[in-house]
C-alpha cells in the first residue's frame, strides 16, 4: 500500500553467498556484463534540450490513448548521496547518488476529456548501458515516480540502476493526488480508473521507448519493471496483459488480490470498531505471547518468527482472555475476537475474477513491529492510535483508511455509503467489474514464459498491510495451472520472516534486482541469496542477516553466530 512511496533499497551486483559466518560477508560475483554503452551523442546538452516539445503520437503507443507531449528535458548535474532525518522508511532517507543524466518530463493526454493526464518522468543516462527499469507506484499512486529512488528490497549502499547506466522512469498512473480530497477519488472517472487498472503503467512503457530511440537513436535491449506493495501488483499486471513488453520483473509483496485485500480491511477495521480495538501495550502482549510459542521454533530465540505457517497452530489468542476486569495485560472477549478475525479468511460471498472468491488471513508474527510513521506491525497498518472513525481519519490504521475509501469510491460508487452495514453482495455487478480491472491474480503466465521472462517474487511474512498469503496461493495457483517444472524456469517465489510490508523487524534486503537481470541476460538462476538488515546511514553496515528461502523452505538456525546467515539453512 502506500506511505511506503516506492523506496526500499537497491542493490547492485549479485551476492552469492554460501555457508559464510560474519553477518555482512557476501561473496560478489561479477554483475552482467553491460551491453554496448550508448552516449547521448556528442553533445548531451543539445541532445537533451531537443526533447522539449516533442510530441510522441498516439500511434505509436500500444493501448487507446492521446497523443504524448514532452514538457521539459534538463540535463542534471551529478548528484552525491544525501541521509535525511524523520523519513517514513529507513531507506526513504536514503538519497543515492545520481550520475549526469537528462530529465525528462511529460504528459499522456487521456481520450475523456474530463479524465486526468498521465504524468511520466524518464531519465535518460548521458552513458547508457542499453537497458531500462519501470518503476512501479504505491498505494493509490497520484504522486509522480521519478525513477531515481533506491529500488525495492534493495541493499542500501548499492548503485540504483540509473548509476548503473539504466534508463528509469515512472508515473503518477493517471492522475494527481489533491489537498482535502480522498486519494480514492479519481476511481470516479472510469478512464482514470482503467489508467490506474493497468493502462497507464502500459502507455508509460511504451512512450518512455519512444523517448529512448529519440535520444540515442535506438530502443532499449531489455526492459526491466520493479515494484512494491501497489507496484509489486502493477508488475504482476504487466506480466500477465502485456506478457511480450518486460524481460524482468521483480514484485516485492504485491497487493495482487486487490478486491480481497480491500474487503479484508474493512471488515478487519470493522471488528476494532466493535470493542476489537487494542492499544499498544495490548498489541506487545499479543507480540509477546507469539514469540513464547513460536521464536525458538526455527531453533534460534532471537525475536524472529521463521514459520509463522507453523506459528498458527501453537500459538493460542484464548489464553489471553481477561479472566477479571479489562487491563492492558489481557484482552477482552472483544479484543481476541478481533485477532481471530484478523488471522481468518474473508469470503467475499462474489465471485471474483479468476475463480477467487477469499481473501487469506494474515499472522501471526511482527504485531509490535516499532512504528515510526507509516512502517510497523499492527499499529500501522491495522490498530492506529485510536479506533476506527466513520469516516476514516489519520489516527486509523493505514488498511481501514484505504479500506473504507476504496468500497466508498470502486465498488459503492458512493463516498455515502453505511459501511457498517455494506456488503459486496448487494453490489455484485460492480465489484465483479472492479476485480476484473484490478487483481493480479490471472495464473496463465503462458505467454510471458513464451518470450522469455523471468519474474520474481518476494513476500515479507510479517506483512499486515496485505496478505503475505496472497502471493503463496498465486503461485501455487501458477503452479497448477502451467506444472512445478515449468514454472521453476521462469518464477521464483520468496519470503522473508518476520519483515513488516517495507522492510522492517527482520533482515529485509537482497541482491534481487542483480539476480534478476543474472537469470535474464545469463540465464543463471538465482541461487543463494540472502536478506540483511542494514544500518540506515553509511557505511550502511549489516547488523544481521539470514538466508533468503524459496517458499515453502524457512530458515533453520544449525548453529553458531545467530547474526550470521551462515548459522542458517533454508528448511522445509
Amino acid at each position: 500500500m502506500k506511505k511506503e512511496f516506492v523506496s526500499s533499497g537497491l542493490a547492485a551486483a549479485l551476492a552469492l553467498l554460501a555457508g559464510c559466518t560474519a553477518p555482512g560477508f557476501r561473496p560478489v560475483a561479477a554483475p552482467a556484463p553491460a551491453t554496448t554503452q550508448t552516449p547521448m551523442v556528442a553533445n548531451p546538452q543539445a541532445t537533451c534540450a531537443a526533447l522539449a516539445g516533442k510530441t510522441i503520437p498516439f500511434t505509436e503507443i500500444g493501448f487507446p490513448s492521446g497523443n504524448a507531449t514532452i514538457d521539459s528535458a534538463q540535463l542534471q548535474e551529478p548528484t552525491p548521496l544525501a541521509v535525511s532525518q524523520g523519513a517514513p522508511t529507513p531507506a526513504a532517507s536514503i538519497r543515492a547518488p545520481l550520475p549526469p543524466r537528462c530529465k525528462v518530463l511529460g504528459r499522456i493526454a487521456p481520450i475523456d476529456p474530463n479524465a486526468p493526464f498521465i504524468h511520466f518522468q524518464v531519465n535518460l543516462p548521458v552513458h547508457w548501458n542499453g537497458r531500462s527499469v519501470q518503476y512501479g507506484g504505491g498505494g493509490f499512486n497520484g504522486t509522480l515516480i521519478t525513477g531515481e529512488a533506491l529500488l525495492p528490497a534493495a541493499r542500501f549502499g548499492e548503485p540504483v540502476p540509473l548509476a548503473q547506466g539504466y534508463v528509469t522512469y515512472g508515473t503518477d498512473s493517471g492522475h494527481q493526488n489533491r489537498a482535502g480530497e480522498p486519494p480514492q477519488f479519481f476511481a470516479l472517472n472510469s478512464e482514470a480508473l482503467l489508467n490506474f487498472a493497468h493502462a497507464s503503467y502500459k502507455k508509460v512503457r511504451d512512450v518512455a521507448v519512444a523517448v529512448m530511440k529519440a535520444a540515442y537513436g535506438r530502443g532499449p535491449e531489455k526492459l526491466y519493471f520493479v515494484g512494491s506493495s501497489e507496484g509489486g501488483r502493477e508488475g504482476l499486471t504487466m506480466a500477465q496483459r502485456y506478457p511480450n513488453d518486460f524481460d524482468g520483473i521483480f514484485s516485492r509483496v504485491p497487493v495482487i488480490h486487490w478486491t480481497g485485500l480491500q474487503h479484508a480491511g474493512l471488515r478487519d477495521g470493522l471488528a476494532l470498531a466493535s470493542g476489537g480495538w487494542m492499544n499498544p501495550a495490548q498489541v506487545k502482549l499479543v507480540n509477546d505471547a507469539v514469540l513464547a510459542s513460536c521464536d525458538a521454533a526455527d531453533g534460534a530465540a532471537d525475536g524472529i518468527v521463521s514459520d509463522p505457517v507453523g506459528c498458527r497452530g501453537r500459538f493460542d489468542v484464548d489464553k489471553l482472555r481477561c479472566t477479571g476486569a479489562p487491563a492492558d495485560n489481557c484482552l477482552t472477549e472483544a479484543q481476541v475476537r478481533a485477532v481471530r478475525t484478523l488471522h481468518s479468511p474473508v469470503d467475499l460471498g462474489v465471485d471474483l475474477a479468476n475463480g477467487l472468491r477469499s481473501y487469506p488471513g494474515r499472522g501471526p508474527s511482527g504485531e509490535a513491529i516499532p512504528s515510526s510513521g507509516p512502517t510497523g506491525g499492527w499499529q500501522s497498518w491495522w490498530t492506529g492510535s485510536q479506533a476506527p472513525a466513520f469516516p476514516p481519519v489519520p489516527a486509523n490504521g493505514i488498511a481501514w483508511f484505504y479500506g473504507a475509501g476504496a468500497i466508498q469510491f470502486f465498488y459503492a460508487v458512493s463516498p455515502n455509503v453505511d459501511l457498517r452495514t455494506y456488503k459486496a453482495a448487494d453490489h455484485a455487478k460492480r465489484v465483479r467489474e472492479v476485480s476484473d480491472l484490478m487483481d493480479s491474480t490471472n495464473p496463465d503466465l503462458s505467454a510471458f514464459h513464451r518470450r522469455g521472462g523471468k519474474l520474481i517474487v518476494l513476500e515479507n511474512l510479517g506483512d499486515y498491510a496485505q496478505s503475505p498469503y496472497a502471493g503463496i496461493d498465486y503461485h501455487d495457483a501458477v503452479v497448477r495451472r502451467m506444472g512445478r517444472g515449468t514454472v521453476d524456469q521462469f518464477f521464483r517465489l520468496y519470503t522473508a520472516p518476520n519483515v513488516d510490508h517495507v522492510g522492517t523487524g527482520a533482515p529485509a534486503n537482497a541482491d534481487l534486482f542483480p539476480a534478476l537481470v543474472a537469470w535474464v541476460e545469463q540465464g543463471r538462476a538465482p541461487a543463494g541469496l540472502v536478506l540483511v538488515e542494514q544500518e540506515a546511514r553509511p557505511p550502511f553496515a549489516v547488523k544481521r542477516s539470514r538466508p533468503l528461502c524459496e517458499w515453502p523452505q524457512v530458515p533453520r538456525y544449525r548453529g553458531g553466530d545467530m547474526n550470521a546467515a551462515g548459522s542458517f539453512a533454508c528448511a522445509q
